[in-house]
């Protein structure tokens, strides 16, 4: 049953990364134009703003050798790696709630999960995340940051008392300078500890005296 619903996640997820290849220098050109305005997420409203596909297949690993069932995702953009953790939770019976603030990319996330064949998986929350995730009473296996980086300290805040000894917070473009003043606040809590992946570009951060993260390779 999963074989042939793999090879649908996959097939979409061969579509997606073809129509990323988007042209990033045509982009910031067009930003150039109002050079003196601060850049928003509606800047990248047309923009993948994806993971790579190896980080996809870490993360799937990650979810499988983990059993990680529950997990919240901050920033669906067209849903590439909510895909990835969709292949993951197929194999631990878990699901997905993922967020997305603009309605355009929200929409077109949800006909690529419905392409995929795993709408049943994955619950979309449309807006402020800060919103949309307030007073989420579950607990969190694993919390994907991959949004607007100055949330990412107030979501993880928000969120914190959701974690248990075994969460994974798995965090995107950790060499971003607004991450990396993000890495800093919590890297003053003793209680964490980071784990580098793909060159530094990604941070794993676990409680201390949690289990040693398994990977099947």
């Amino acid at each position: 049953m999963n074989t042939e619903k793999n090879k649908q996640i996959g097939e979409t997820l061969d579509h997606l990364f073809k129509d990323s290849k988007y042209d990033m220098v045509k982009a910031m050109k067009g930003f150039a134009k109002g050079a003196f305005k601060p850049i928003t997420p509606s800047n990248f409203k047309d923009v993948y703003l994806s993971i790579s596909k190896a980080q996809g297949e870490d993360l799937v690993r990650l979810i499988k050798s983990n059993n990680i069932q529950n997990i919240v995702e901050f920033g669906t953009s067209f849903g590439i790696s909510t895909l990835f953790l969709a292949l993951g939770v197929l194999e631990t019976n878990g699901s997905i709630i993922t967020t997305e603030l603009i309605d355009s990319k929200a929409q077109k996330a949800i006909e690529n999960f419905e392409s995929a064949g795993v709408s049943d998986l994955i619950e979309v929350r449309i807006g402020d995340a800060l919103e949309t995730l307030k007073n989420h009473e579950d607990s969190i296996d694993m919390l994907l940051l991959d949004g607007w980086k100055d949330l990412y300290l107030p979501i993880f805040k928000m969120l914190e008392p959701n974690f248990h000894e075994n969460t994974f917070i798995y965090v995107d473009n950790a060499n971003m300078s607004d991450t990396k003043e993000f890495l800093k606040v919590i890297g003053q809590d003793a209680s964490y500890l980071f784990q580098t992946e793909f060159g530094g570009d990604v941070v794993i951060i676990r409680k201390k005296g949690a289990h040693n993260i398994k990977r099947v390779w």
